[in-house]
């Protein structure tokens, strides 16, 4: 891909020294003059009839400035990122514990705490539905509508029946995979103020521009009326695209005409926030003798609570991925996407992903074993590859398939237990494998993002990209993106992003997309101001453009460096001199087509992302405790831009698939959720991390900015699914519900009567 200055290195992030020295000033942090703090009351009851709300008594507490209801939304009282269906304060229906029924701002923040107590509300309580198969019955209590099933996203390619009729194997499971909080380290917070006749609103957030045009619609103003700018955010994962303080606070804002704060407790985050959608998965495949792969058919119910948040989202993200990365002639795929009056269910790292992955690799081993082949063995002859055709019909054209990432994860893992004897200990050890494959950008629909670039006098630039870096380095990448095309140096990049009144759209930061999109409209803003610089170059050098070279801060001729040479200050000046101007735009929308609504067919994609991950665990029989001792983890990544952190991300994503896979779960009863903090939500700590190794695999993308994809969330995907093979391996039991706990593992070994397996036989 060429010779590289700044692509390719582990350049120290934009904003690492603040962070460190702990000057970086979170949504939390901001102090404003005459600043107010304001609070939400929230429901205890998971649906009910909202009868009457009295404010009274809050509005004549001395220090309460205001208590905003219902009738208090100027604009439309609905948001939602996919269907407008929930209020910004519940007007008619509650429809789940935490619906936001009125909004305080006082002097203090105690005396907002103490006005929520004095609202009453009147409420009539309905009948309740919390499981999702229930919730599909036609006689079940409605949380929307006539109708609990959201949508159903369809699958349709070649002949299910005649494959299954000719199949030599065949496998059926059910999986269920649970709840998943977020748990970032900051709870949702913001501030807002008026600037004039425009509303600012500084949070926490992973989409300014989204968040910009609800805020708008909520308060009947001009979407150039409001101004959103992301704050330095402690962590998204997905949490943070749904709107959360911002509607309040610019409510608040405008109605009392001074600054106001909101800042979340960790249970009201916890409460409030999206969560990872639980599922139900009926998954059957059909295989030849030898392991090939002939068909699947696959029912899978999502619970998305009672709102669709992102819902409908990631339930079609789960049926497109769901044969894995693997060639698959015959597929039926039924997703639902059911309400409930349980949490509510959106975006997530991995998007739905991660739940069927724990399905499909599990079914890839049971496969194998049935050939008497092993679960690499039957992984590598079914892979995906350049040319393949995927389940929505799709023809892989710019290269594809997990080959590479196995074989890497294969030969670490290898290294490692070459010369290992399993013994009969009470301590079993065992090997698993996952593999995965992920869209970049958002599934058969338009996602472009955008960028300016503003070659300075001196050199230097300022980068404006809508994306917003939620710790995972956008900036820092996109910057490095834009140093290299315009040969100077990466601390030269001066970078605004995710700011609605000085930077274009550049969409949700999800779906592993940022470097992908922005990093290509970034490319192409670069590439317009550079234009100019080589057109001014190429006249005073006196030789075509085209032989015009700028690297490491100097304009030279290709071939003649000693010959022509000059400053990029000095080229600069002769465009000044000129009266032109280095400035650039561009914006990217990968090529994608939607999905045809009875088949699914298309092409929703322009990238694919492939990973694997090879894992050892070790399961004591007697207490049915799992420890993961090593993750290795190869995914390839088109080009690592920064290797950096691209290991940060492979080591970050393996660890909350660890999360996943053994010690989280949203427990609840009836709607309310039983583990509300830390304390009682289990998530790894420092001493249940196992060493992850991280192994970098670059197969460029044509259509990447220097070859780059997405990396986000795909190092989550497959190690779920890795760690319950390996139990497998190591005593002989299949667990098919998350997360593998010690009382399931335990439940399992005592109903198999504590059958380990024996021999020195290795999956890997």
């Amino acid at each position: 891909m060429g010779d590289f200055s700044v692509i390719g290195k582990s350049v120290i992030r934009k904003d690492a020294l603040d962070k460190v020295l702990g000057k970086t000033k979170f949504s939390a942090d901001i102090k404003l003059p005459a600043m107010l703090y304001a609070k939400v009351l929230r429901s205890k009851v998971p649906h009910a009839l909202l009868k009457s709300i009295d404010v009274a008594a809050a509005k004549a507490l001395p220090g309460v400035v205001a208590v905003l209801t219902a009738a208090d939304v100027p604009g439309s009282n609905a948001h939602g990122i996919v269907i407008k269906d929930e209020p910004v304060l519940v007007y008619d229906k509650i429809r789940k514990i935490g619906d936001a029924l009125a909004v305080v701002a006082a002097e203090t923040e105690e005396l907002a705490i103490q006005a929520l107590g004095l609202i009453n509300v009147e409420i009539e309580e309905l009948p309740p539905v919390f499981d999702a198969e229930e919730a599909m019955r036609p006689d079940a209590p409605k949380v929307h509508g006539d109708s609990n099933i959201l949508s159903l996203r369809k699958i349709r390619k070649g002949d299910v029946a005649a494959a299954f009729a000719g199949a030599d194997i065949i496998i059926e499971q059910t999986y269920r995979t649970q709840m998943q909080e977020h748990a970032y380290i900051e709870p949702e917070a913001g501030v807002a103020y008026l600037d004039g006749d425009v509303v600012v609103i500084k949070a926490s957030t992973q989409n300014t521009h989204f968040d910009c045009r609800e805020v708008a619609r909520n308060l009947a103003m001009p979407s150039n009326k409001v101004r959103v700018i992301q704050a330095p955010t402690g962590g998204g994962f997905g949490g943070k695209l749904d709107v959360s303080v911002q509607i309040f606070l610019a409510l608040l804002a405008v109605r009392t005409k001074r600054p106001v704060q909101l800042v979340y407790t960790r249970e009201e985050s916890l409460v409030a926030s999206p969560k990872r959608h639980p599922c139900t998965i009926s998954y059957k495949t059909a295989a030849d003798k030898n392991g090939k792969l002939l068909a699947i058919d696959v029912v899978a119910i999502a619970d998305t609570g009672a709102y669709s948040s992102y819902g409908p989202a990631p339930v079609t993200r789960l049926a497109v991925h769901a044969t894995g990365p693997y060639e698959v002639p015959h597929v039926r795929v039924d997703a639902y996407t059911i309400y409930t009056n349980n949490p509510t269910a959106g975006a997530m790292r991995g998007f739905g992903v991660p739940q069927i992955a724990f399905a499909y690799e599990q079914q890839m081993d049971m496969v194998a074993e049935k050939a008497g082949i092993s679960p690499l063995a039957v992984r590598l002859i079914n892979t995906l590859k350049e040319n393949s055709v995927t389940a929505t019909g799709q023809i892989l054209e710019t290269g594809g398939g997990i080959d590479s990432t196995l074989t890497a994860a294969y030969a670490k893992v290898q290294e490692h237990i070459n010369g290992q004897a399993r013994t009969d200990t009470v301590k079993r050890r065992g090997y698993g494998i996952g593999c995965m494959f992920y869209g970049i950008g958002n599934t058969g629909l338009p996602n472009p993002a955008g960028a300016y670039v503003d070659f300075l006098d001196d050199g230097t630039v300022n980068l404006m990209v809508g994306a917003a870096d939620i710790g995972q380095g956008s900036n820092t990448i996109i910057a490095q993106i834009v140093a290299e095309e315009l040969g100077i140096s990466f601390d030269d990049i001066h970078v605004i992003s995710a700011d609605t009144g000085v930077t274009p759209d550049g969409g949700a930061t999800s779906a592993s997309r940022q470097t992908y999109i922005s990093g290509n409209a970034a490319l192409r803003a670069a590439r317009e101001a550079k234009k100019i610089v080589l057109e001014v170059a190429a006249e005073s050098f006196g030789v075509p453009a085209a032989q015009i070279v700028l690297k490491d801060g100097w304009v030279t001729v290709q071939g003649q460096q000693e010959q022509f040479r000059k400053t990029i200050k000095e080229i600069l000046a002769a465009c000044r001199s000129k009266g032109k101007m280095t400035i650039g735009h561009g914006w990217f929308n990968p090529t994608t087509t939607g999905l045809d609504n009875a088949t699914g067919a298309g092409a929703p994609y322009e990238a694919y992302a492939f990973g694997s991950q090879a894992v050892e665990v070790e399961v004591d029989t007697e207490t049915g405790q799992v420890e993961v001792l090593n993750i290795y983890a190869a995914h390839d990544v088109g080009k690592a831009v920064n290797p950096l952190q691209v290991e940060a991300q492979i080591e970050g994503g393996s660890i909350m698939g660890l999360g996943y896979g053994i010690y989280e779960d949203v427990k609840k009863d009836r709607g309310r959720i039983k583990t509300p903090s830390f304390a009682t939500y289990l998530i790894p700590t420092s001493l249940d991390v196992p060493a992850v190794h991280s192994i970098i695999v670059e197969e460029p993308a044509d259509t990447g900015p220097f070859g780059a994809k997405g990396l986000g969330e795909t190092s989550l995907v497959p190690t779920a699914a890795a760690i319950a093979n390996a139990v497998y391996d190591a005593v002989g039991i299949r667990v098919t519900e998350l997360p593998v706990s010690p009382e399931r593992v335990l439940r399992l070994l005592k109903a198999s009567g504590n059958a380990i397996r024996q021999g020195n036989d290795r999956p890997v």
